[in-house]
C-alpha cells in the first residue's frame, strides 16, 4: 500500500469506472428498464462514501492493516458490482 492519497484515487477510479459502465449499458439498452442499473449506481455511490469515510478515519492505530482491509473491501465490492452489471438484462 503506497499511501492514503493513492488509496483514495483507486477508490475513485474503480467506482467511477463502474458507474461509467452502467451508463454505457443504459445508453446501449435504451428500451430496457433502468431500475436495476440505477440501483447499481446507488450502491456504487454508497460504497464510495463508506470507503472514503474509512480512509479518513484517524482513530486507527495500525494504519497499514487498516488500509489493506479497505483495499480488499474495494476489490471485493468492485467485483460484486461488476457481476451485477454483467447480469443486467
Amino acid at each position: 500500500m503506497s499511501n492514503k492519497r493513492d488509496l483514495k484515487k483507486d477508490i475513485n477510479y474503480v467506482l467511477g469506472d463502474i458507474i461509467e459502465a452502467v451508463y454505457v449499458w443504459e445508453l446501449t439498452n435504451a428500451e430496457k428498464q433502468t431500475k436495476e442499473s440505477e440501483a447499481i449506481i446507488d450502491e456504487a455511490i454508497a460504497t464510495f462514501d463508506e470507503l472514503i469515510a474509512r480512509v479518513n478515519d484517524r482513530s486507527v492505530e495500525n494504519k497499514k492493516a487498516h488500509f489493506k482491509a479497505i483495499n480488499n473491501d474495494l476489490e471485493t465490492k468492485g467485483r460484486d458490482l461488476i457481476e451485477k452489471i454483467n447480469k443486467l438484462k
